[in-house]
Order: C-alpha cells, then sequence, then structure tokens
C-alpha cells in the first residue's frame, strides 16, 4: 500500500542550493566541466585499453572497469543535476528518482567491490608475481569483474526495493542533488529506524570491511616492495599502488561519511556536498590520478596520438 501510495507523488523535487540561486550558475559550469573532463578521461583509459596490445593486462582490464563505472555513475546523476541547476524547474518524476535511486546504488557498491578487486590483482603482481599469470588468468578476470557488477545490482535491488516501501506523506521535497538513499530516509514521514540499520549494516558490509582488506593487502604489499632489490622495481610498484591507494581513500572516505552517518540525525548540508563529491569529483579525477603517475599509460596516450597525427 506504501509503495503505490507512494507513486501518487508524481515525482520530486531536489532543492539542491535552490536557497542560494545566485551559486547554481556557478556550479552548472564547474559540475559540467567536471562532467567533460570525467568523459573524456575515462574514456580515454578505455581506449587505450581496448586498442594498445602492451596495456591488455589484467590491471588494465579492471581499470577499464573502473573507468566504464565511473562513467555510468556519473551520467546517472549529473544531467539532472544540470538541469536543475539551469532553470526554475527542480522536478524529477517518480520514475526518474527510483531509476537514479536503483542506479546510483547499484554502481556505488559496484566501485567498493571494484577497488578490492584491484587490491587483490594488486597483491597477487608484487607479492607473488611468479604465480602471477596463472592466478589472473582471462577467466578469473571475468569472473571477478562479473561478481563486482552483480553483487552491487543484488544490494541495490534489496536496499532501494526496501527505501522505497517508506511513507513519504505526500513530501515531494528532497534535500539533495539527487535521489539517494539517505535523501529518501530523510524525506520519511514514518519510523525509519529499521532502515538506518539495515542501510548500517549493508554500508559496513560495503565499505568498512572492503577498506579493512584493502589496507591488510596494502601492509604486505608494502613488506613485499621493500624486498625488492631494483630501485626502478620498487619506485613502479610504489607508484602503482599509491595511484590506486588515492581512488580508494578518495571513494570509501567520502562513501562512509555519506552513507554510514545516521540518516536523519547528520548535518543536511554536509550530507548533500558528500555526495555531490562522490559522484562528481572522484569520477573526474580517477583517470588524472591514474595517467599522472603512470608511464604505461602515458606511452600508450603518446604512440596513439602518434598514429592519429601520422593516419592524417
Amino acid at each position: 500500500m506504501e509503495g503505490a501510495s507512494n507513486k501518487s507523488l508524481g515525482g520530486f523535487i531536489l532543492l539542491g542550493i535552490s536557497g542560494h540561486p545566485r551559486l547554481e550558475m556557478l556550479f552548472f559550469v564547474v559540475i559540467l566541466f567536471s562532467y567533460v573532463l570525467t568523459l573524456r578521461g575515462n574514456s580515454a583509459i578505455i581506449l587505450l585499453s581496448r586498442l594498445d596490445a602492451r596495456l591488455h593486462t589484467p590491471m588494465y582490464f579492471f581499470l577499464s572497469n573502473l573507468s566504464s563505472l565511473d562513467l555510468a555513475f556519473t551520467t546517472s546523476s549529473v544531467p539532472q543535476m544540470l538541469m536543475n541547476f539551469w532553470g526554475p524547474d527542480k522536478t524529477i518524476s517518480y520514475g526518474g528518482c527510483v531509476t537514479q535511486l536503483y542506479v546510483f546504488l547499484w554502481l556505488g557498491a559496484t566501485e567498493c567491490i571494484l577497488l578490492v578487486v584491484m587490491a587483490f590483482d594488486r597483491y597477487v603482481a608484487v607479492c607473488r608475481p611468479l604465480h602471477y599469470t596463472t592466478i589472473m588468468n582471462p577467466r578469473r578476470c571475468w569472473l571477478l569483474a562479473a561478481v563486482s557488477w552483480l553483487g552491487g545490482l543484488g544490494n541495490s535491488v534489496i536496499q532501494s526495493t526496501f527505501t522505497l516501501q517508506l511513507p513519504f506523506c505526500g513530501h515531494r521535497s528532497v534535500d539533495g542533488f539527487l535521489c539517494e538513499v539517505p535523501a529518501m530516509i530523510k524525506l520519511a514521514c514514518g519510523d525509519t529506524h529499521l532502515n538506518e540499520a539495515v542501510l548500517n549494516g549493508v554500508c559496513t558490509f560495503f565499505t568498512a570491511i572492503p577498506l579493512s582488506i584493502i589496507v591488510i593487502s596494502y601492509c604486505y604489499i608494502a613488506q613485499a616492495v621493500l624486498h625488492i632489490r631494483s630501485a626502478e622495481g620498487r619506485r613502479k610498484a610504489f607508484n602503482t599502488c599509491l595511484s590506486h591507494l588515492v581512488v580508494v581513500f578518495l571513494f570509501y572516505g567520502s562513501a562512509i561519511y555519506g552513507y554510514l552517518l545516521p540518516a536523519k540525525s547528520s548535518n543536511q548540508d554536509q550530507g548533500k556536498f558528500i555526495s555531490l563529491f562522490y559522484s562528481v569529483v572522484t569520477p573526474m579525477v580517477n583517470p588524472l590520478i591514474y595517467t599522472l603517475r603512470n608511464k604505461e599509460v602515458k606511452g600508450a596516450l603518446r604512440r596513439l596520438l602518434r598514429v592519429g597525427s601520422e593516419a592524417s
């Protein structure tokens, strides 16, 4: 009954920063610029990983998965944000809000799992180099990628469906930039303690536990790197792992703050700007972090540009 009555709302209003209309055009320009960088950077990584044979390795297979994920992740929210910043209409249809809720949570949970998979790949590469090609064979890589995507989807179906059963009692104004679980729980007019408990439990499973696994794996990696005799080998291993760690702490830090704090008691302004960070900023900086410290990616980009200039 509650789900049916919610559908009669007809849609929701994404408040964003509507209380500060002078800032909306500034946010529009900044987010549009960030979105363009996100599209270009992540598309370049996917293209390079496909076209350059030297990048046909498990590491770049998972990196291209992360770039595909970031493209979809940011596209599920940013176009709607830009529409709301551009004009006075802040509405999103009920179907659009539900779709955004499911997709955003699916892709966010998938990234949590995928970052663990990427840490496992680096652990095997550094700590078990002689067995790397055997352990990280193509079949296992595809299986790990599938587990990431399907695991995130399962989490989204359960948690989003549970959230949509909450009664909204005609409330339509979402105090945020997009439809996501914490914002929808704040909108509910009934008892949300069970929803908050489920949210905290699931998010602990998808954030705190994976983050702990990643930190432990990198402790072993650090020990192995210190035993590498070649200074060049140590530098290369350090740069690759440092790039992954920066991405990990940017994503998990903002996700833990946004999802593990009590949904109704957390600061609303801080919460919605944190969601803006992990939906806009993180997907933009991921390709920059991986390319600026990665000679293989920069070399592949130079080769691709050289071929393009010769062809023209």
